[in-house]
């Protein structure tokens, strides 16, 4: 799937923009619980586990979704996709805005995750067909990064915002700024530049149920997931929901100082973004080194964070989030495995599995983070600095089985490569070609 020549770069470029703007929207919307979690266990009155069942509850959504997603793209196409994602995503919002009850809440963060699912495979999509694939895998590093600016604008604009008006105003807006987007996608955004190649021919389960099967048989594929896993949930999880409380409550910074820290880490993610990208595209044999290098450096910087007596001095914490911001672009590699590992028309069942990966790891941080935190807190009392270092040492159980499965399901591709290089360097009998 890749665009002709003849397609116009500015035009590709100005769809390509549109499209993204919708990822940084859904980024800003799946975002937007992460600096409001301290105000939402006010507003509904509830502990550190309920809290943690909203972004449980649109992540859950967020990786079920990704191979439904993926067969739907096939059938209607990233415009359609994008369209319908960003419309659910606002009606989430709207609910979130309004909901004073937990089941409602939580039902707003579900249609959140629906919204989100069909976002950035859609944007991907939107690369591989207006796009030279010589380009691709710099437009999908670019998009991956990029999409992070919805992050910044749920971080400090948002917090001012809902201190400045409340909650329900500031959730308006954001609902707002979704439909913005919704309109610019409506006028801009085109499957492809060929009207002959707008749509395709939907499989039938048979030919789904067989590219899942032959994409999860490739340790390829599956060193992808594990890649995705072991590199992103610490960072998603800081961002998304607990970065924010363990800031405030367990070390004591403002609102604001917090929400600057969590803006600092996504302006950094954006910074080392194109970084990573270039250290894989110049050592696309060492790319687990660089998996490996990241993982240990998140968990040598936390031990620091959470050993250290008493709260952490400013200069740790930035260069906590500073590390932190590598986790996004390090889980890339996981798609550049499935993408080298299939071929183009497993690459969408591929990329869904990969995606899984990272988000199921983040469920069950997020989900461990607040048994902890409930545990070790007196009922009605507020987490302290000792409540979250227990909760946070939990990562190093789900850093260990990341890392085995990486060093496991690397050998594998490794061996898996050896062997198809072998058979494809041996002469082949006369009744065996063509």
């Amino acid at each position: 799937m890749t665009a002709a020549p003849t397609v116009s770069r500015r035009h590709a470029a100005t769809v390509w923009a549109v499209a993204l703007s919708a990822y940084v929207a859904a980024v800003f919307h799946r975002s937007s619980l992460g600096v409001t979690g301290v105000d939402a266990a006010h507003r509904f009155d509830i502990n550190a586990s309920a809290l943690a069942t909203f972004s449980v509850a649109q992540l859950a959504v967020y990786a079920v979704m990704q191979v439904p997603v993926g067969v739907l793209l096939d059938r209607y196409g990233s415009r359609r996709l994008l369209l319908a994602g960003g419309a659910v995503m606002v009606a989430g919002q709207l609910c979130f805005a309004v909901a004073t009850d937990v089941r409602l809440a939580v039902a707003a963060r579900v249609l959140v995750g629906l919204g989100d699912a069909m976002t950035f495979i859609s944007v991907l999509r939107i690369v591989a067909f207006w796009f030279p694939g010589r380009r691709n895998p710099l437009m999908v590093q670019l998009t991956g990064t990029l999409g992070q600016l919805g992050a910044i604008l749920g971080a400090v604009p948002l917090v001012a915002l809902l201190h400045h008006a409340g909650w329900t105003p500031a959730f308006l807006t954001a609902a707002a700024v979704g439909v913005t987007v919704l309109l610019m996608v409506a006028a801009a955004v085109r499957d492809t530049p060929h009207r002959e190649h707008a749509t395709a021919v939907a499989p039938d389960l048979a030919t789904v149920r067989r590219q899942l099967a032959e994409s999860w048989e490739h340790p390829g594929t599956r060193l992808g997931l594990w890649t995705h896993f072991v590199t992103q949930f610490s960072g998603a999880v800081f961002a998304l929901l607990w970065g924010y409380p363990f800031l405030v409550q367990g070390q004591g910074l403002s609102p604001t100082a917090a929400a600057s820290l969590l803006t600092l880490m996504t302006v950094a993610t954006l910074l080392c973004g194109p970084l990573v990208a270039q250290l894989r595209a110049r050592h696309p044999f060492h790319r687990s080194v660089l998996v490996f290098a990241i993982t240990a450096a998140t968990a040598a910087v936390w031990a620091a964070v959470l050993a250290w007596p008493g709260r952490a001095p400013h200069w740790l914490l930035v260069t906590l989030v500073l590390v932190l911001a590598v986790n996004g672009p390090g889980s890339v590699i996981g798609f550049d495995y499935a993408r080298t590992a299939n071929p183009v028309h497993r690459i969408g069942s591929a990329t869904g599995i990969v995606n899984v990966g990272g988000f199921v790891a983040s469920i069950l941080l997020i989900l461990a983070v607040g048994l902890v935190l409930d545990l070790v807190t007196p009922a009605g009392a507020t987490p302290d600095l000792a409540a979250f270092r227990w909760a946070f040492a939990v990562q190093y159980l789900l850093w260990a089985l990341g890392a085995v499965q990486v060093l496991r399901h690397r050998n594998a591709a490794r061996r898996r490569h050896a062997t198809e290089l072998a058979a494809a360097r041996s002469p082949q009998p006369v009744g065996d070609r063509g």
